[in-house]
């Protein structure tokens, strides 16, 4: 086993929208499918789990009070992660059984925040099967607002992977500089970034993350189309009546420490895309510009993060 070599998967597929159960059997399936050909990491894309709330552009989110909207999020609702209940102990599971490693974007309804409102978390699965780090969107984006909180920073964290430290930001949070500042300043080398599904998201900013870190840079996005919404869709005609054939056509991408595409972004294509990265193109980036290094200066610029995990209670002494 070389520690400079990390084969990874970047798993482009679609969900089986707000569907839990039937979502998590195809999460599954890629990841024995990854771990059969070799992978050591897989990435899902943004919210795969059970999906992205597509409903929200399309129908009029923003009225108040309007019950339409009550019942479908109340069934997304119904359909988000609980991590305390076990909700992910099947990936947990498969992840130990296979040595492989696990990025996976999720609706998340956690117990540490009353257990109602919803999160858009990305969560890192060890090659051992431990939750390493959740880490919950900081700012939803437009529209997701309506049905997203706002997360922390507790997520905030990179793992030792091989000769790699990997960590990952949800979507737009990619664009805020400081947020990728407290990644790269934990050591981070291998960056994931998780989309919805746009090849228009994906084609400009992973290669610009890229130089700007010297890292490896790795999108990952889902697929979801017209006709991949389930018939027991709460409300599915007035979805269906302004939708468009496509609303994820994938992007998926890959770029080297010196910003060039390893893998382009792929559109419109559903499955598994397997790369071999080697860490010694990080070092040889990192010869001329390293952000956090010794092209920074903590002495004029200091970046303070707060990575404790937010709750409106506290139990004190318990």
């Amino acid at each position: 086993m070389n520690p400079n070599k990390l084969t990874l998967a970047l798993a482009q597929i679609a969900p089986v929208w707000l569907d839990r159960q039937a979502t998590l059997e195809k999460v599954k399936t890629s990841i024995q499918e990854a771990a059969q050909k070799g992978c050591e990491l897989i990435v899902f894309g943004e919210g795969l789990l059970p999906g992205y709330p597509w409903w929200l552009s399309i129908t009029h989110a923003s009225a108040w009070d309007d019950r339409i909207q009550k019942e479908i999020h109340a069934h997304y609702a119904r359909n988000a992660v609980q991590i305390e209940r076990g909700d992910l102990l099947e990936v947990q599971k498969l992840a130990r059984q296979e040595k492989i490693a696990v990025y996976l974007g999720i609706i998340e309804r956690p117990i540490d925040r009353g257990g109602h409102s919803l999160y858009c978390s990305l969560v890192y699965i060890d090659q051992e099967g431990e939750i390493r780090s959740v880490h919950r969107k900081l700012q939803p984006t437009y529209d997701e607002r309506l049905t997203w909180s706002p997360g922390d920073g507790n997520g905030l964290q990179v793992h030792n992977l091989k000769d790699f430290r990997v960590g990952g930001l949800n979507c737009w949070e990619n664009w805020m500089p400081l947020a990728r500042t407290a990644l790269y300043g934990q050591g981070e080398n291998l960056h994931i970034a998780v989309w919805p599904g746009a090849v228009r998201n994906t084609e400009m900013i992973t290669r610009m993350i890229a130089q700007e870190s010297r890292s490896f840079v790795v999108s990952v996005s889902s697929l979801m189309r017209k006709a991949d919404f389930p018939t027991n869709t709460p409300h599915l005609d007035l979805i269906l009546e302004n939708c468009p054939e496509v609303l994820g056509n994938g992007g998926s991408c890959i770029a080297g420490p010196d910003g060039k595409w390893i893998l382009e972004p792929v559109a419109d294509e559903e499955g598994l895309l397997i790369q071999t990265l080697d860490f010694n193109r990080v070092l040889e980036e990192r010869q001329n510009f390293d952000p956090v290094g010794h092209y920074s200066r903590p002495d004029v610029l200091n970046l303070q993060v707060n990575r404790s995990r937010q709750s409106s209670v506290d139990f004190g002494g318990e």
